[in-house]
C-alpha cells in the first residue's frame, strides 16, 4: 500500500521540563501513616544533586514513568498542574501549567515534588478542587495500599514559606477494603469524595466523614458496589470466586473490572455518574450516589458471539479508553474506543436527570469510525486520545506510538456531512524532534570547531543537564577516560565536556616534521561527532509519549513524555507551504514551488560553500552600502561564489521547477510570498491583558527560534536564488531584472533577513534574569532552611528574548480565537517583516547593560543604527568592556547630535540614564562632555576624565552663571582626575583657572599635600603657582609646624627650605631648617650615630651645617632668624625674649654694618615695627638667633658628641652626689 499523503495544519512545540534553576524545585517528604498521626516537625528533605553516571540511573532520575495535566473546574489562578511520577514511582511531582495569568498576579514557578516511602500505582493518582476553597487535593494510592490525601493551596507554588507546615496538608489511611481487594484505577470526584475501582469489577466509594467521628472515628467512609448493583458494608462483605480471570500486575483481575473510567455531574450538584470501560469489552455506567449500574453494553455497540469472548478482552494496562465532554445541564457526549483489532471509535449521547436515570444513545449508528495510522509502513500503537467541542462539531486527536517515536493527529467531525463524520481527512501535527545536524569543520571556518559544537549542544531548550552530564560519564567510560566526578567539582559542564573530549585527541608531528593541524582538527571532529551521537540516542528516550491532554477551554492540546511538554499549536501560512510542500493547496502552489526550488537549491551547497555565502551575507546586512542594486547584486554573487558549484543538472532542476527563463517568478509571486511573512493584521491593535507565565515564555522562544530558523532558511535560500537567477540568462531581454526590479526585491530580502538574525540571537542567548528586589524575594520565597537559602542565591537562567521583550509578549482579554492559534500569532508577528514590535539594538544594548551583561551587548553592536544616540550607546559598551579608547571615538563621534538641543527628544533609555543625565544631552557640548566624564570617574578612568574636561572647557562660556556653574563643576573634576594619576602640571593649570577662591584654596592645599606624599618635590618647586606664592608658602608652613617625626615621612622641612631658596628667601629657608633642627634634638636623633667611621656625623650635626650655609647666603645685616621659644624651655646663649619683645641692642649689633648710620636708623626702625607687629599677632615668645650663635651651639654639640663617644657625661643638679 503507498502512504498516504500527510496534511499538516499543526506543529509542535517541545519545551524541557527541567527547570530554569535549582531553586525552583521544593523537596518535600510525604510523612508514613504513624508520623502524619503524631509528628508535626518538618518535613522537607535535602536535595541531594548526584550526577548519574549510566544510563539506567538517568532513566530512574530524570524520566517519568506517567505524566499528565489536571485542570481546575472552579478556580483559574493558577488552573493548570502539570503532574509527573519519577524516581521509581516514589516521587510525584507538581508544578503549575497555566500558558498565561493576569497582568498583575504573581507566577506560580515552585516544582514540588513529593517524596513517598512507598512506590506509587501510576494508575490511581486523581486531582481534585472545591468551590468553596482555593486549593487542589491530590489522591494517591501505593503500592503498600495507602490512600494519601494532600491538600495544596496555590500559593505553595509560589512561596516556600507555604510548605513549611508540609506534613500538616498530608493525610494518609489505610482502607480496610485494600486488605482483601486490589484496586486498580481512582478517579476524584471532589476533595470529599473518590472511587477506586477494585480487581473484581467492583467499585469502593470513599467519603469524607465531616469529623472523625465516623466509624472508627476513620477519615473516610468505605462503600463497596459490586457489579450486581447492590451494596453492603464492608464488614459483611465476603470475596467469592470468579470464572475467567486475566492475569495482570500478580493480580487475577475480573472482566468485569474497569480499567478506564471517568466521572461526570453533567451539569448537577448533587449527582455524579461513573463510566468505565471494563475488560469484556463493554460500557457501564454507575450512579455514584446510589452504586446502582444504570446502563450497561457493547462499546462498540454490537453483538458478539458469546463464544469469542476471548477476542474481545481488553488489556488491563489500556486506561485511555474514554472521554468525556459536557454539551449542556443533563447531556454529555462520551467517546469510547476499542484497542481490539484495527481499533476503532464509537460516539454516544448520554443524557440524564438527577433522579438517577441515564439514556445512552449511538450517535453514528450507520458508520465505522476507525482512525487512520499516520503511515501503513510502520506499527502504529493508539496510546490515547483526547476530544475538543468546536463549534462545526466534536475534534478528535489521537496519540499514536512506535517505540520512542509519536504522532499526533485531529480529525474535525461533521455530524451532519452526507458523506460521513469522517469523512473530511485527518490533519496531522508536524514534528521536528530530530536535533539538527552538525556541520563538518574546515580549515576556512570562521568559528572555532569547539564554539560551534558547544553553541549546538548548549542551544537553549535542546538538550537538559541531566542529559549532558549522562552523556558525558557514557562517553568517558566507553573511551577509558573515566575520573572521579570530584575532580570536575569546580569546572563548569561546558569546560568538561571540553575537557574530555580534548583528552582523547593529540597534536602529533606529520611526514614532514611539521605538526599535522588537519589530522588533529579530524581526529577532534570525529570525537565530538561521536559524543554528538551518544546525546542525541540519549536524548530520544526524554521524547517517549506518555499521554495527550486536550484543553477544551483554551483550545490547546499537549503531548507530555518522559522528560519533555510538547504543546502543539496552528501552522502559520508560511508553515503550511513549507510543510506541505509535496502536495500543496491550489491557490499556493507557485509560491511553494518557488520556496521549494529555493530550499533544494541551497541544500545541495557543501559546508564551506555555505559559510561563505553566510560570510557575504553578514557583509550586507551589517555595512553601509553606498553601492547601487546593481552593485550590490553583482559585489555579493562575487563575494559568495556559489556559481563555482553549481553543476548543470542543479540549474536544469531550477529551470524545470520554475520555468524557462524562469518565467513563473514574478513580482506578485514575491509579493504572495512575502504575504505569508506578514504579521497579523489585527496583532498590533490588541491591549494585551494576560502576561505569559513562565512556561508560556518558555512556549514562545521555543516557538520563536523554530519560526525564526525556518524564514531564515527560506529567505537565505530566496536571496541565493534570486541572485543565481539574475545572472543565469543568455540574452539581455530574458534577464530578470528586464521584467521587474530584481534590486527591491533584494533589498526586501535582505532587511527581512536583518531582522530575523536579531530575534534568532535574542531567541538563543542566555542570560541571568535580573535579581528581584529583597523585600519580593522574601515575599516570593519565604524563609527555610540553609539548604534551600543556597539554592535561591542560584541565578535564574533565562533567554535574551525573554529578558528583552518579555513585556511587550501577551494575549488580549478576548480571544476570539483558541490558544494554539494565538501562539502562532504572537511568534509570527515577532519575526515578521513588519512587525509592530520595533526592535531598536540601542534599548536592547542598554537592557544588557544594565543587567551588567556588556560582553553581549557588543554582540548587537552590528545590528546599530549610525544615530547619534546610539552611536552614544556603542560608547557606553566599550566603556563597560574598560575599551576606553575605542569608547572616546564613540562618544566624540556622538557629541555634535547629542550636543544640539532637540524639542521632543524621547527620554527611553530602560533606566540606563536618570533624568539628571538626560538633562545634560542635546544641551551644549559642555554639559554632554561633562556627562562623559561623570562616566569615566565612574571608571576610575582619569586620563579620559582629563581629556573629556580639556574638550568641555574649550567651548565654556562664562558668561552666565550657569555656565560660570559648570565651569567650576569641570575644572573641580579636571584637577581631582590629574591629581589622583599624577598629572601635577594638569592640576596646576586647573587650579590658577579656578574663580572660585574657596575651591582654589582647598584643592591647593590638596595639590601640596599630593607632590609632597608622592615625592614630587621638584616638581612642586617648578611650578610657578602665579599668585598662589604665598599660600603655597603658609601650607607648607603649616605642615612643618604639625610635623612632630621630621625623619619619617613627608620631607615638609625640607621641601619648605627648596621652595623659599628657589625664591632667594634664604632666611625663610634657613627658619625652616632650625625649626627641623629643634625637633631633631627632641627626638634624640643627635645620639645616633650613623656612620661608625665619623662619629661626628649625625643627623643633628648635618642639620647644624645646612643651617650655618643657608644663613650664610645671607647679607650680613639680615644673618638672624627669629625663632619661638618653646614653653617652658629656659633661653640659653641665643638671645632672650620676654612677651615677643626683642633686645633692641643685640638686634642692632646684627644690623650693623651699614656705613651710613642713618641707614642703619632706618633698619632698625623698620625691623622694629615688623617685631612690634609680629608681638602683638603673637603671644609665644620669641628669641633672636644670629649666625653667631649657630656656629657656637654647632660647637657645643660636637664637643657633646666628643664627650659621648669618651664615656664623659655631665651631671644635671638632680644627678649629683655627695661624696663628703
Amino acid at each position: 500500500m503507498a502512504p498516504r499523503e500527510v496534511h499538516y495544519v499543526y506543529k509542535e512545540t517541545r519545551l524541557n521540563l527541567e527547570p530554569q534553576s535549582a531553586s525552583s524545585i521544593v523537596q518535600l517528604r510525604v510523612p508514613s501513616t504513624k508520623a502524619c498521626s503524631h509528628s508535626r516537625s518538618s518535613s522537607r528533605i535535602t536535595n541531594g544533586a548526584s550526577i548519574s553516571d549510566d544510563e539506567k540511573a538517568y532513566r530512574v532520575k530524570s524520566l517519568a514513568t506517567a505524566s499528565s495535566v489536571y485542570r481546575r473546574k472552579h478556580h483559574d489562578s493558577p488552573r493548570s498542574f502539570l503532574w509527573r511520577v519519577l524516581e521509581n514511582d516514589t516521587v510525584l511531582s507538581i508544578r503549575a501549567a497555566d500558558v498565561c495569568k493576569r497582568q498583575k498576579e504573581p507566577d506560580a514557578t515552585l516544582i514540588l515534588n513529593l517524596k513517598f516511602n512507598s512506590p506509587l500505582r501510576t494508575s490511581c493518582i486523581g486531582f481534585a478542587d472545591s468551590a468553596e476553597h482555593d486549593a487542589v487535593t491530590v489522591f494517591v494510592v501505593d503500592h503498600a495500599n495507602v490512600l494519601h490525601s494532600i491538600t495544596l493551596r496555590p500559593d505553595a507554588f509560589r512561596k516556600r514559606s507555604v510548605t513549611e507546615n508540609f506534613s500538616e496538608a498530608c493525610k494518609s489511611y489505610s482502607p480496610p477494603g485494600f486488605g482483601f481487594k486490589h484496586p486498580h484505577r481512582l478517579v476524584a470526584v471532589s476533595p470529599e469524595q473518590l472511587i477506586v475501582t477494585m480487581h473484581d469489577g467492583g467499585i469502593l466509594r470513599f467519603d469524607k466523614n465531616k469529623s472523625h467521628e465516623g466509624t472508627n472515628g476513620s477519615l473516610w467512609k468505605e462503600t463497596i458496589y459490586n457489579v450486581a448493583g447492590w451494596g453492603q458494608s464492608l464488614r459483611g462483605l465476603v470475596p467469592f470466586q470468579r470464572n475467567q480471570t486475566i492475569r495482570h500486575d500478580k493480580v487475577n483481575m475480573e472482566l468485569t473490572a474497569a480499567t478506564s473510567v471517568a466521572a461526570t455531574s453533567m451539569g448537577y450538584d448533587d449527582t455524579n455518574f461513573l463510566f468505565t470501560i471494563c475488560l469484556d469489552h463493554r460500557m457501564r455506567v454507575w450512579d455514584v450516589r446510589t452504586g446502582q449500574i444504570l446502563y450497561t453494553g457493547d462499546i462498540l455497540n454490537t453483538n458478539r458471539d458469546p463464544q469469542e469472548v476471548g477476542k474481545w478482552i481488553v488489556d488491563p494496562s489500556q486506561s485511555n479508553l474514554i472521554r468525556i465532554v459536557n454539551t449542556a445541564q443533563g447531556q454529555c457526549l462520551v467517546v469510547t474506543y476499542s484497542p481490539i483489532g484495527a481499533g476503532e471509535f464509537k460516539f454516544w449521547r448520554a443524557k440524564a436527570n438527577n433522579q438517577g436515570s441515564v439514556l445512552v444513545a449511538d450517535l453514528f449508528p450507520n458508520h465505522t469510525l476507525t482512525p487512520q495510522p499516520p503511515s501503513s509502513l510502520d506499527v502504529w500503537t493508539m496510546a490515547d486520545f483526547g476530544i475538543a467541542q468546536q463549534d462545526e462539531g466534536p475534534e478528535i486527536w489521537t496519540l499514536w506510538k512506535n517505540n520512542f517515536t509519536y504522532r499526533v493527529q485531529a480529525l474535525q467531525l461533521r455530524p451532519k456531512s452526507s458523506a460521513g463524520p469522517f469523512s473530511t481527512g485527518w490533519k496531522a501535527v508536524f514534528l521536528d524532534s530530530v536535533p539538527p545536524a552538525a556541520q563538518s569543520s574546515n580549515s576556512c571556518d570562521p568559528t572555532d570547531a569547539t564554539e560551534r559544537w558547544l553553541d549546538l549542544i548548549f542551544f537553549p531548550g535542546r538538550f537538559t543537564r541531566s542529559t549532558l552530564e549522562t552523556a558525558l560519564a557514557m562517553y568517558e567510560k566507553g573511551s577509558g577516560s573515566a575520573k572521579d566526578t570530584s575532580s570536575r567539582g569546580s569546572k563548569t559542564l561546558a569546560e568538561s565536556i571540553c575537557a574530555v573530549i580534548g583528552s582523547t585527541t593529540t597534536l602529533d608531528q606529520g611526514s614532514a616534521g611539521r605538526m599535522d593541524y588537519d589530522q588533529f582538527r579530524a581526529s577532534s571532529e570525529v570525537q565530538w561527532r561521536r559524543f554528538y551521537r551518544l546525546l542525541i540516542e540519549l536524548d530520544k528516550q526524554r521524547g517517549e509519549a506518555l499521554s495527550l491532554v486536550v484543553d477544551t477551554d483554551l483550545g490547546m492540546p499537549w503531548v507530555l513524555c518522559a522528560d519533555v511538554a510538547a504543546a502543539i499549536r496552528q501552522c502559520s501560512s508560511l508553515d503550511l507551504v513549507c510543510h506541505n510542500m509535496n502536495a500543496p493547496e491550489k491557490s499556493s502552489e507557485d509560491v511553494a514551488a518557488l520556496v521549494k526550488t529555493g530550499l533544494d537549491f541551497v541544500d545541495n551547497f557543501s559546508d564551506g560553500m555555505w559559510q561563505l555565502c553566510r560570510a557575504a551575507l553578514q557583509s550586507e546586512m551589517f555595512e553601509n552600502q553606498a553601492k547601487s542594486d546593481e552593485e550590490r547584486l553583482q559585489y555579493f554573487s562575487d563575494k559568495a561564489g556559489f556559481w563555482r558549484q553549481v553543476t548543470e543538472e542543479e540549474c536544469n532542476q531550477v529551470v524545470d521547477a520554475l520555468g524557462q527563463n524562469f518565467r513563473t517568478v514574478t513580482p506578485s509571486l514575491y509579493e504572495d510570498l512575502f504575504d505569508l511573512l506578514r504579521a497579523d493584521s489585527d496583532e498590533g491593535n490588541r491591549e494585551l491583558q494576560f502576561a505569559f507565565t513562565n512556561l508560556g515564555r518558555n512556549v514562545v522562544v521555543r516557538a520563536t527560534q523554530d519560526t525564526a530558523d525556518l524564514h531564515w532558511q527560506i529567505l537565505f535560500s530566496q536571496l541565493i536564488l534570486l541572485v543565481h537567477m539574475e545572472f543565469e540568462f543568455d540574452n539581455e531581454e530574458d534577464a530578470l531584472h528586464s521584467r521587474f526590479d530584481v534590486g527591491a526585491i533584494y533589498r526586501k530580502i535582505i532587511a527581512a533577513l536583518r531582522r530575523l538574525e536579531h530575534v534568532k540571537w535574542m531567541a538563543k542567548t542566555e542570560m541571568n534574569a535580573p535579581a528581584m528586589s529583597a523585600s519580593r524575594r522574601s515575599s516570593v520565597s519565604g524563609t527555610s532552611s540553609p539548604t534551600s537559602k543556597r539554592s535561591r542565591d542560584e541565578p535564574q537562567v533565562i533567554t535574551a528574548l525573554e529578558g528583552i521583550l518579555g513585556h511587550l509578549l501577551g494575549l488580549s482579554e478576548a480571544e476570539s480565537q483558541p490558544l494554539m492559534a494565538s501562539i502562532t500569532n504572537v511568534v509570527t508577528n515577532l519575526c515578521a517583516y513588519d512587525s509592530d514590535i520595533d526592535l531598536l539594538p540601542y534599548l536592547h544594548q542598554c537592557f544588557l547593560l544594565k543587567a551588567d551583561r556588556p560582553d553581549l551587548a557588543l554582540q548587537l553592536s552590528p545590528f546599530a543604527e549610525q544615530d547619534a544616540f546610539s552611536t552614544y550607546i556603542q560608547g557606553r559598551v566599550f566603556l563597560a568592556l574598560q575599551d576606553y579608547d575605542t569608547a572616546a571615538l564613540y562618544f566624540k563621534k556622538a557629541a555634535i547630535g547629542l550636543s544640539t538641543s532637540i524639542r521632543n527628544i524621547g527620554r527611553h533609555s530602560v533606566g540606563l540614564l536618570d533624568d539628571t543625565e538626560w538633562s545634560l544631552l542635546n544641551n551644549g557640548l559642555p554639559k554632554y562632555y561633562s556627562h562623559i566624564i561623570n562616566l569615566y570617574d565612574r571608571q576610575k578612568a582619569f586620563s579620559f576624565v582629563i581629556d573629556f574636561a580639556r574638550l568641555a572647557l574649550q567651548f565654556t562660556n562664562l558668561g552666565d552663571r550657569e555656565s560660570a556653574s559648570l565651569n567650576s563643576e569641570i575644572l573641580s573634576r579636571l584637577f581631582s582626575a590629574a591629581t589622583t594619576i599624577s598629572y601635577f602640571d594638569v592640576a596646576h593649570s586647573a587650579l590658577l583657572a579656578m574663580k572660585d577662591e574657596a575651591m582654589q584654596k582647598s584643592y591647593l592645599r590638596k595639590l601640596v599635600e599630593k607632590m609632597c606624599e608622592t615625592g614630587q618635590n621638584r616638581e612642586l618647586v617648578s611650578l610657578p603657582f602665579a599668585g598662589l606664592q604665598d599660600k603655597v608658602d603658609e601650607i607648607l608652613l603649616d605642615k612643618c609646624r604639625q610635623a612632630q617625626d621630621v625623619v619619617n615621612g613627608a620631607p615638609y622641612h625640607q621641601i619648605l627650605y627648596a621652595w623659599r631658596v628657589s625664591r632667594n628667601d634664604h632666611r625663610g629657608g634657613a627658619a625652616v631648617l632650625l625649626d627641623r633642627l629643634r625637633k631633631l634634638k627632641e627626638m634624640g636623633e643627635g645620639d645616633k650615630f650613623a656612620d661608625r667611621e665619623d662619629v661626628m656625623d649625625t643627623a643633628v650635626t648635618r642639620q647644624y651645617l645646612l643651617l650655618i650655609n643657608a644663613l650664610s647666603c645671607v647679607e650680613e645685616g639680615q644673618a638672624f632668624i627669629l625663632e619661638d621659644v618653646p614653653e617652658q624651655t629656659p633661653s640659653k646663649g641665643g638671645g632672650d625674649a620676654v612677651g615677643g619683645v626683642v633686645e633692641m641692642d643685640k638686634l642692632a649689633a646684627v644690623v650693623g654694618g651699614g656705613s651710613e648710620a642713618g641707614e642703619k636708623d632706618a633698619r632698625l626702625e623698620q625691623l622694629s615695627k615688623a617685631m612690634a607687629k609680629a608681638g602683638r599677632k603673637r603671644e609665644t615668645p620669641r628669641q633672636t638667633v644670629t649666625l653667631a650663635d649657630l656656629r657656637k651651639q654647632y660647637q657645643e654639640e660636637l664637643d657633646r658628641v666628643v664627650a659621648i663617644q669618651n664615656d664623659q657625661y655631665e651631671f644635671g643638679d638632680e644627678d649629683a652626689m655627695d661624696i663628703a
